[in-house]
């Protein structure tokens, strides 16, 4: 019986053929250690990441990093030896939250159902809060009836779509865990979504997704838990406005009433536009941020297989070929984001009169398509204020995109398109041959593209496929297609916050949290800013004891 403060160790770059079985790969993690002069006796070691390797398509490689767990203290180690391993001491702090002894006059109020929303609720449900949730949208199975009757009719429902409702927009996605921050709560997430019903795999791979079938399932077990907890879920309920109670919480005006609560965890998503007028009407201090926007590039699955894997294409082991694509020479920047093997396109708006795209993969990813996003570096320079404020000119910029893209696909919701090669000029309006669009069951029209974009972003778009071209065999095939437009990339402005205590500057018991008030970029990070801004209530306040619902 191992210990529960033995040392966890990482054991790194064990690199072996994608048919090496697991027992090869522990044998040389424990080989590691004995040539380091480290006993493996008292060591337990099992897999704890693993990556893919195609540097060299004729020479794909897995990587894997090991967990040895040990009975004995982390000081029994000494560095020099783990160094020798390659490996180093894994320390994991608790994130249990200190209890604050300020009184809450009402129970505090999570407003946004995405990761955001829900790991904040989840947390202060967890620690006695019984927290209010609250969505303008839809729970998931409803939810999912109304993304699903847009893609076939066309109608669009604005407050229950790709972007509103329980989950938030990474409901609709590949469900993908991948970061870039450095922050110990990754871990909790995962740990938390696989709690929840997430696969095991989350754990292993470097670059973990769910997938949107299996996301759903997880998204509705934690709302369940949080109302178990205590906590109240209440759907199709927009926050409209409020009032700030000079110290004892806030009114909060609904569309199913007055809400009195003690704090607010605002994490509204990057689409809450008229929530963001209302802020800046209400003289928060709130600043624009750099965007991007762009198109959905689809290619063949097998294509991209074949160019990243070689003769390794379609090993079982590897799964779908993914791949990240950037190019910064032109001093702009041009880049892939958010690529969904074997996905499809999906029709992401949620206003009346104007087309989003983005990206969906089921945990399978066994579609004929893969797709990402070519999105461009838009600076805030490039954006001109409306009335005089920049935030409001970086939602007018978005806009425009969308409704030109309406207009060019015919104004009834289906998306144009055009393939690469006239895109990039070299003929014209061509229809999809080999590669299909898959936006909503290929409801798509040929159309310019370049009619959607500002020339800045046209010419950069052209640049960044005839450069991703050279750095992955066939990405600027004449027959690959391309779908407009992307622009819900992330938030177009930033919320500012106090760096002590996360309130928002001037109204104490606001919390700005999430990739809609400017501070995450994707499931892991939202979920991780969700539990901060939760254990920066919990610090300064003391949990209540009332459950009862105050609606």
């Amino acid at each position: 019986m191992m210990k529960e403060n033995g040392a966890k160790i990482l054991i790194g770059g064990i690199r072996v053929s994608p048919d090496a079985p697991e027992e090869e790969v522990l044998k040389r993690a424990k080989d590691k250690m004995k040539r380091a002069g480290i006993s493996t006796s008292t060591l337990h070691f099992r897999l704890y990441k693993k990556s893919v390797d195609a540097r060299r398509h004729d020479d794909v490689r897995l990587e894997y990093t090991v967990l040895a767990e040990s009975d004995r203290p982390e000081a029994s180690y000494a560095e020099l030896q783990l160094k020798r391993a390659d490996a180093r001491l894994l320390c994991e702090r608790s994130l249990k939250p200190r209890y604050g002894s300020e009184t809450l006059t009402a129970r505090p109020l999570v407003v946004g159902m995405g990761p955001a929303g829900l790991f904040a609720a989840l947390m202060l449900a967890e620690n006695g809060y019984a927290p209010i949730l609250i969505d303008r949208g839809a729970p998931i199975e409803e939810r999912v009836l109304d993304v699903a009757a847009f893609r076939e009719s066309g109608v669009l429902d604005p407050e229950s779509n790709i972007q509103f409702g329980a989950g938030g927009a990474g409901t609709f996605s590949d469900g993908k865990l991948v970061t870039r921050i450095n922050d110990d709560r990754c871990g909790y997430v995962l740990k938390t979504l696989l709690r929840f019903g997430a696969p095991e795999e989350i754990m292993l791979k470097a670059k973990p997704h769910i997938g949107t079938d299996v996301l759903r399932q997880v998204v509705s077990a934690m709302l369940c838990e949080i109302e178990r907890l205590g906590g109240e879920v209440l759907y199709r309920c927009r926050m409209n406005g409020f009032r700030e109670l000079a110290g004892k919480g806030l009114a909060v005006q609904t569309n199913r009433g007055e809400f009195f609560c003690g704090a607010m965890i605002m994490a509204i998503g990057h689409s809450a536009r008229d929530t963001y007028r209302y802020l800046i009407e209400q003289g928060f201090a709130i600043e624009p941020k750099p965007i991007s926007v762009g198109v959905r590039a689809e290619h063949l699955q097998s294509d991209i297989d074949e160019a990243l894997y070689g003769p390794f294409a379609g090993h079982p082991n590897l799964g779908p070929a993914e791949y990240t694509l950037s190019d910064t020479r032109t001093g702009r920047g041009v880049y892939t984001f958010c690529m969904c093997p074997g996905g499809e396109v999906v029709a992401a708006a949620s206003e009346e009169g104007g087309l989003v795209v983005n990206g969906m993969s089921d945990h399978a990813r066994s579609g004929s398509n893969a797709n990402a996003a070519v999105a461009v570096s838009v600076r805030v320079e490039d954006i001109e204020p409306e009335n005089g404020n920049a935030a409001l000119g970086a939602i007018a910029f978005q806009r425009r995109l969308e409704r030109a893209a309406f207009r060019l696909g015919g104004s009834d919701y289906y998306a144009p398109i055009m393939t690469v090669g006239d895109f990039l000029g070299e003929t014209k309006c061509s229809e999809p041959r080999r590669v299909l669009p898959s936006y909503r069951g290929g409801k798509a029209r040929v159309a310019d593209l370049a009619k959607v974009f500002p020339s800045f972003v046209t010419d950069e778009l052209r640049y960044g496929l005839r450069s991703f071209g050279k750095k992955l065999r066939g990405y600027d095939a004449p027959d690959a297609v391309l779908t407009a437009a992307e622009t819900r990339t992330s938030a177009p402005l930033r919320i500012l916050r106090l760096p002590e205590t996360l309130t928002a500057i001037g109204h104490d018991r606001i919390y700005p949290c999430g990739e809609g008030a400017g501070y995450a970029g994707g499931i892991t990070s939202a979920g991780v800013d969700g539990i901060r801004c939760a254990t920066a209530l919990i610090e300064r306040f003391a949990p209540i004891n009332g459950k009862e619902s105050n609606a």
